[in-house]
């Protein structure tokens, strides 16, 4: 079986990029509900500072694989239209 190399790329990328969103959005999630938790006891120390890491950690994840995310499905569909003006046929709508 021959793989594209490129293909393969992606493939590996869109794994890391996907590993990253999950990882940000827990922290955020993590910081959101160590808020309500520290707002509910009296904003104790540990707690706000768990907020306040998470946060910062989240926003500091976040954006990469965000914008590496948009890329990839950029990719995927000059991909996808290219292959389609090759076969001669219109684009397939992708419904985005």
């Amino acid at each position: 079986m021959v793989t594209d190399p490129v293909l393969e790329k992606r493939r590996r990328i869109a794994h890391w990029v996907g590993l990253a969103k999950r990882i940000g959005y827990t922290l955020l999630l993590l910081a959101i509900v160590t808020f309500t938790a520290a707002a509910i006891t009296g904003f104790t120390g540990w707690l706000v500072t768990v907020t306040v890491v998470a946060l910062i950690a989240a926003c500091i994840i976040l954006p990469v694989p965000i914008v590496l995310g948009y890329g990839l499905r950029a990719a995927d569909r000059e991909d996808r239209e290219e292959a389609a003006r090759r076969a001669g046929g219109p684009p397939r709508a992708t419904g985005q």
